[in-house]
């Protein structure tokens, strides 16, 4: 706890809780992937039933279970992204503008926008997995659609919305300035609009998981850190233009291998 303090002076329990939430997430995906038996529907409604909905395959899985694990990798991979804008903010609780529980309400603003993406990209996944797009790991089983996807998040990386959206990432005592809402339900506006920038920023990236697998765990821990380094302005100016271009190239090729193997097989 001294440590932590020292690292990151000011609401030390908070952080605690923070990165112990962002760590347990982090378990629980791994507890995942380990087979275990669905409790009786009479059971509590515990961890071991929370494993149970995220450890069906990803054929199986029901929209709740869906949701469930998407809520989870957003937590994972999106919370630790932000730790720059939410450190920014802690900041300014030395000052009369914020306060610790105004940054509670900040950060839960900004899950908010990410559970909520979980929803629709846990609908998209159930109806790909009944198109039999998606094998039992949610990998995409269609050549066409891992092309579609890389060239998507490819191409997005050099658009404006994207720009606009990742310069806020990286600016966020600018982006707080420039919207800033006092007392609680201000800081909680705050996240959301915060959370929002962010997934304009991030969402392309983040269906790359149907093309890698979404319950692979590698993919999470490499999108995580690519994501979290592109919102460092020294680092991420440097990083999203050579991502944008090697995805469209992987994009290319595959689309072409899929349009050749098409071609052939038509002979």
């Amino acid at each position: 706890m001294k440590a932590l303090t020292r690292l990151l002076p000011g609401h030390g329990i908070l952080w605690l809780m923070f990165f112990g939430s962002v760590l347990a997430t982090w378990a629980l995906l791994v507890a995942t992937h380990v087979p275990v038996a669905a409790p009786h529907p009479a059971a509590d409604y515990g961890l071991a039933y929370l494993i149970s909905l995220c450890t069906q395959s990803v054929a199986d899985a029901g929209l709740p279970s869906a949701v469930a694990m998407w809520s989870l990798m957003s937590l994972a991979m999106m919370a630790p992204t932000a730790f720059p804008a939410f450190k920014t903010y802690s900041d300014m609780t030395y000052t009369d503008a914020a306060s610790g529980t105004s940054l509670v309400a900040l950060v839960a603003g900004y899950l908010l926008v990410w559970i909520g993406f979980a929803v629709p990209a846990a609908y998209l996944q159930v109806h790909l997995a009944d198109l039999h797009f998606l094998d039992a790991a949610g990998k995409s089983t269609s050549a066409t659609l891992n092309a579609v996807l890389l060239l998507l998040a490819g191409s997005y990386q050099f658009s404006g919305l994207k720009n606009a959206c990742l310069s806020a990432c990286q600016n966020p005592m600018t982006f707080f300035f420039s919207h800033w809402q006092p007392g609680h339900r201000g800081a909680l506006r705050l996240g959301v609009r915060l959370g929002a920038v962010c997934l304009g920023c991030c969402w392309a990236l983040m269906l790359l998981a149907f093309v890698a697998g979404t319950m692979n765990l590698a993919f999470m821990g490499l999108a995580m850190v690519l994501m979290t380094l592109e919102k460092l302005p020294q680092i991420g100016n440097r990083i999203s233009a050579p991502l944008g271009v090697f995805l469209i190239i992987s994009g290319t090729v595959v689309g072409v291998l899929a349009l050749t193997e098409l071609f052939n097989g038509g002979i």
